[in-house]
């Protein structure tokens, strides 16, 4: 048995498959380009935002350089062990990210700088950490960072003055907290005094400790004496690779969707309304068939022959028969005067074609009503049995 494969009129060339993909090639191209180029202009000193060795509009470098012209050692820590070992009356612990930390590590936090005597700087701690790491001390509503004056008597607020700060706000019931910076009545700034002379600096917003603010306001003014009034800043950047995020004791409260930010249904939301409208927007119009030439002619004789080759693979003889039948009743009823709606109906097509045909050994409703053939002999046999029938018919 031999087999040929021909190629037919459908199939691409060449030159077809290039002018098709060039334009998907120089996307790739492009893209891998601008990628090369990032990676480039990104590989020198970019550490990350509120990284103090990071220059980039985010990075926190210009606020450390400062406070080294003025004396003050700065240690870069990223882990929990770190951080808690180095606390100390002379140490200001600055937590870049409070609300990264788990309950275990902020409970672990609070511990070691609650009597250390030393200030601990806390940046845009919410919901999730404040009540652990500020006890006593509440969130409301963040708002937009703008530019607003101290209004209140903590020293290094008046001093610095204006300043661009906003983000979280915080609620105290004690006389003490100096509250600064209030939008709304309420204060983005909060200093909480702690047992032997250490305080917890809460600010609502890390803005002022950004390169590209920096040189706003009073804004280096403040940051510099809220992180500078010790010799030594320890400069946190708390991080989900820390052994101490997963070593979490059996019987802790916390689980993944502690480590998700506020906010994480609302954004799902839109994520979800946006591929929908996206979907509805990409989706194929529905409108009035068009008629579309073909690219090649296909004549009849070579479908029929490629829907019975499909039957014979499938073994559907009685999908076969079937249509032999329906065919054949079809062209009888058109012969003999028979309405199409009645052309399948035993009472209204054999009463005709048994007063039409001589004496012959065909018989009608076997042959346009009977069973499903019992092999492909048998339908064969069918087929020419419906030709003859079709054939005395015609010329009675």
């Amino acid at each position: 048995m031999t087999s040929t494969t021909t190629s037919t009129s459908l199939s691409l060339t060449s030159r077809q498959l290039w002018t098709r993909s060039r334009g998907l090639l120089l996307a790739l191209v492009i893209l891998l380009a601008a990628a090369v180029t990032m990676a480039t202009l990104r590989s020198g000193d970019q550490h990350g935002s509120l990284d103090p060795r990071s220059a980039d509009q985010y990075g926190s470098r210009a606020v450390a350089e400062l406070l080294k012209s003025s004396g003050v050692t700065i240690d870069v820590v990223t882990t929990l062990d770190a951080a808690t070992s180095a606390v100390g009356a002379d140490t200001t612990l600055l937590v870049t990210v409070p609300d990264l930390l788990t309950p275990r590590q902020q409970r672990t936090l609070h511990t070691a700088t609650a009597s250390s005597a030393g200030r601990t700087v806390l940046l845009g701690a919410g919901t999730p950490s404040v009540g652990t790491l500020a006890p006593g001390i509440r969130t409301s509503a963040p708002v937009p960072v703008g530019t607003h004056s101290p209004q209140c008597a903590f020293p290094a607020a008046t001093r610095a003055g204006k300043a661009d700060i906003g983000g979280e706000r915080y609620v105290t019931d004690s006389p003490d907290n100096d509250g600064c910076y209030p939008v709304d009545g309420l204060p983005s700034l909060l200093r909480v005094e702690e047992p032997g002379s250490g305080d917890t600096i809460l600010l609502g917003s890390p803005d002022i400790l950004f390169n590209k603010r920096l040189d706003h306001e009073g804004n280096a003014s403040l940051a510099l004496q809220l992180l500078g009034s010790r010799p030594h800043l320890v400069w946190y950047l708390p991080s989900l690779s820390d052994a101490s995020a997963v070593a979490e004791s059996d019987d802790s409260d916390s689980a993944f969707l502690d480590l998700v930010p506020s906010g994480w249904l609302w954004g799902a939301f839109q994520l979800l309304l946006a591929a929908v409208l996206a979907a509805i927007w990409r989706a194929r119009r529905l409108g009035p068939l068009v008629t579309e030439r073909l690219p090649v002619a296909t004549r009849a004789s070579e479908s029929t022959e490629g829907r019975a080759r499909l039957y014979r693979k499938a073994n559907a003889r009685s999908h076969a028969a079937a249509a032999l039948r329906s065919a054949a009743r079809n062209r009888l009823a058109s012969l003999l005067g028979v309405p199409p709606t009645e052309a399948h109906t035993p009472d209204a097509l054999l009463p005709p074609i048994s007063a039409r045909l001589p004496a012959t050994g065909l018989d009608p409703a076997t042959l346009l009503f009977g069973p499903a053939p019992a092999d492909d002999n048998a339908l064969v046999r069918l087929a020419d049995q419906l030709d003859a029938l079709e054939r005395e018919v015609r010329t009675s």
